[in-house]
């Protein structure tokens, strides 16, 4: 049960397993109340709404939308301003009479007796419903006024985003003046309350009482109300600490019976097994499990579901284990180090941030950005020069992600980079299970050159689109042919592939190794191999022989740097793109210092053997990722089509390149079109930035062009003041004419792929797999140390 029915037979590694550390001895004497609850049990209750693809949905608040046409902050200052005044005018003809006829509607709903006849109220009655009707008109002009100028998308642009102390100031500003309306009795609310009270009849300690309890009534909403404003709320939510932070958390934790408290299990309540909710219910209260552990133990829930036969086994392991049940087969709970920000309940990874231009849509706009298996599964290729940071910024937190995902028995991930990536590029070693080295001696792991499969058509095809697959005069089809009449006589004769000396002979033509082969073949009676052999021999030589051409690329591999890799033998422990059915975690180091075409050869080999293999998967319930750091004369016709068909079977591919040009010219448009996701670096070339622009395709924008026009007076009076301002000025006297139309212009244009995109941004769209789209977004990626 703790491998989910994976695979087993493998040992855990002893001492990798976190331990929960003990109390100290003396522990120091706390400075505030505990709060009670755990960082664990916070994080799981944070809401995640559905979002845009690349948005961060951890704690995210959509924005308002009376917010979706933002104005400039002078339109914004100017249009507060003027409603203000408008409304201050209009208040103060209001209370003073000069509009007629306005107190009928009060005297319409009131008695008449309340009322003298010239319009007077006769006592107090009447004169504290004209307060009242008073009070009412104020706040229905406050309020239409308000909405009119946009007072509070004003305080937020103008004075909130200058920071919390600028918030707390302007906050603190409107409450007084607020206080001194009612205080002068500007605003009649002090005198509704105390004027039709007989406090000289109320003895003085009563009276005293009353009045506090009245400036109570009336000053204490106004001092709430700015106080909120001013952030006192929001600062409290910021950490786990705060006040109303550590009330919701008191609150959550102390009603189990809240059916909906995911830190509470309620999935295992309603199947019954309220004994494994407690138990994983009190590892989550006590802090013994993390969110790994929460993620892991979801998704055994899951494939329990789908197995009802697995229950039993489940719920001995959560009783026995407690959060280490359920436990991947290398047995960690966790990575050795992070280094970027990760939701493992969204299974999203934390990149940047979207830039606060114009140029983005205003509702992505200060909104983190975020990748998940929704947008990877159509995959992303990634453009950029050297030091853009595309491994630090982008591969190493994405392969980061999965890597979480797989301890989470959800992912399945295969990262490939050069030799010298190690550590700080793609993570230390204790971050894989299998960490394969082709070309060092010290390395525990080998590369199945057949990536695993047992039919010779199947792996001569795919070494033969690694082969010569990049080079034009050669037919893949004809390769893959003369290699498999190779392939299939010696796996008969001699029960597996293969090994490269031996493969580079049998291309080589006539040697004592074909005839060794062929007499084998003969004494075994294998009539069908030797005609295989015999049609290899007749197109050895032949002007389309695809033989010279993959002896010469299979010679980059027959290197003594190579020598005991690519062991066909069983003697070693070679990795195949056959465990993608397991949650694996896989780094693969090419030399690609000392022998750069033998790895960008075995780059094509590994991106070939994922394409098959992802899409031979039995089950696909685990998403298969592959991360080529550098995909630099990597892709061919086939990998391309490939790489478009791995959306539909829970795969998916991210690829960096320096530059289109490291792609053949014939095959940059289809990779453009074949990948849903791409992502621009500050730093391409125009003529990529072409590439990319038309790929983005074009928009319809609103465009002004002013006519300025000069005016000529014909009055004298007019003729002189237009010269006196001509003279003070140095400008004539002109008109503007505006002319407002609809045109089509590209989303981004090859000029500012190249000039405009600031250094440590990108511009980056997305695809889900389900079709959700995101225009092309100028982000600003956090770096990874």
């Amino acid at each position: 049960m703790d491998t989910e029915g994976t695979h087993d037979g493998r040992t855990a590694r002893g001492g990798r397993v976190p331990r929960p550390a003990g109390p100290p001895a003396l522990p120091p004497k706390p400075s505030h109340a505990p709060t009670v609850g755990s960082p664990l049990a916070t994080w799981a209750r944070t809401p995640r709404p559905k979002a845009e693809p690349g948005v961060w949905r951890f704690g995210y608040q959509p924005k308002r939308a009376d917010e979706a046409q933002p104005g400039t902050d002078r339109s914004l200052l100017s249009g507060a301003v003027i409603s203000f005044l408008a409304c201050v005018l209009v208040w103060s003809l209001l209370t003073n009479g000069y509009i007629p006829y306005i107190q009928v509607p009060l005297k319409l709903f009131t008695p008449r007796d309340w009322w003298e006849l010239g319009g007077g109220a006769t006592d107090h009655r009447g004169m504290a419903a004209l307060q009242v009707y008073e009070l009412l008109l104020t706040g229905g002009l406050v309020f239409w006024f308000s909405r009119l100028g946009s007072w509070g998308l004003a305080f937020e642009r103008l004075v909130a985003a200058r920071g919390p102390r600028a918030r707390a100031a302007g906050a603190a500003a409107g409450a007084l003046f607020v206080m001194m309306l009612i205080w002068t009795g500007t605003v009649p609310a002090e005198a509704l309350l105390f004027q039709h009270l007989p406090l000289r009849e109320i003895a003085p300690t009563q009276g005293l009482l009353i009045t506090l309890l009245l400036y109570g009534v009336l000053y204490v909403p106004v001092l709430v109300y700015y106080a909120r404003l001013g952030g006192w709320r929001r600062g409290g939510q910021e950490g786990t600490a705060g006040t109303a932070a550590a009330a919701a958390t008191v609150h959550q934790q102390v009603a189990p019976e809240d059916a909906t408290d995911p830190a509470q299990w309620p999935q295992l309540r309603d199947a019954g097994l309220w004994e494994v909710a407690e138990r994983l219910g009190g590892e989550v209260a006590g802090g013994r499990m993390n969110d790994v552990d929460y993620a892991r133990i979801r998704r055994a829930w899951d494939s329990v579901q789908a197995d009802p036969s697995r229950v039993r086994a489940f719920a001995d392991s959560v009783r026995d284990k407690g959060a280490a049940a359920c436990l991947h087969p290398s047995g960690d709970r966790d990575l050795p180090v992070r280094a970027a920000r990760h939701d493992l309940l969204a299974r999203q990874v934390l990149l940047g941030s979207v830039e606060d231009q114009e140029r983005n849509p205003y509702a992505r706009r200060g909104t983190p950005l975020a990748l998940d298996p929704e947008v990877l599964g159509t995959s992303l290729l990634a453009v950029g020069p050297s030091g853009t940071g595309k491994t630090a910024r982008l591969v190493r937190p994405v392969v980061e992600s999965l890597a979480l995902q797989a301890l989470a028995g959800q992912a399945a991930v295969i990262a490939v980079g050069s030799a010298g990536s190690a550590g700080p590029g793609l993570g230390p070693d204790g971050g894989y299970d299998i960490v394969v080295r082709v070309g060092d001696p010290g390395s525990v792991h080998d590369l199945d050159l057949y990536g695993g499969t047992a039919d010779p058509d199947e792996a001569a095809t795919l070494l033969a689109e690694a082969f010569v697959g990049d080079l034009p005069g050669v037919e893949v089809r004809r390769a893959a042919t003369a290699l498999a009449q190779l392939l299939g006589p010696y796996r008969t004769a001699h029960g597996r592939f293969p090994a490269v000396p031996e493969l580079r002979e049998l291309l080589d033509g006539p040697s004592p190794a074909l005839d060794a082969l062929r007499h084998a073949l003969a004494d075994a009676g294998e009539q069908a191999m030797l005609r295989e052999l015999d049609a290899r021999a007749r197109q050895h030589g032949a002007p389309a022989d695809p033989g010279p051409a993959l002896a010469d690329r299979l010679a980059l591999l027959d290197r003594p740097a190579f020598a005991g890799f690519f062991d066909t033998t069983g003697r070693g422990r070679p990795f195949s793109m056959r465990a993608l059915e397991h949650p694996v975690r896989v780094r693969i180091d090419l030399p690609e210092r000392g022998h750069a075409d033998a790895s960008r050869m075995l780059a094509r080999l590994l991106l070939a053997q994922f394409n098959a293999c992802a899409a031979a998967r039995a089950d696909r319930s685990l998403f298969a990722f592959l991360a080529l750091d550098d995909a630099s004369h990597t892709l061919t016709p086939e990998t391309v089509r490939g790489v478009q068909r791995l959306r539909s079977v829970n795969a998916g591919v991210l690829l960096t390149l320096r530059a289109l040009d490291d792609v053949p010219e014939a095959l940059r448009t289809p990779l453009l079109g074949a990948v849903g996701c791409r992502m621009a670096f500050s730093g391409v070339t125009t003529w990529d930035g072409k590439r990319f622009a038309e790929a983005w395709g074009t928009e319809w924008v609103e465009t002004r062009d002013v006519t300025h026009r000069t005016v000529f007076a014909d009055q004298p009076l007019t003729r002189a003041i237009h010269a006196f301002r001509k003279m003070v000025t140095g400008k004539a006297v002109t008109t503007d004419a505006v002319t407002v139309r609809q045109v089509e212009r590209e989303r981004w244009s090859a000029s500012e792929l190249a000039h405009a995109v600031p250094p440590g941004c990108a511009v980056l769209s997305l695809t889900s797999v389900r079709g959700e789209r995101a225009a092309p977004l100028l982000v600003r990626l956090a770096g990874t140390g």
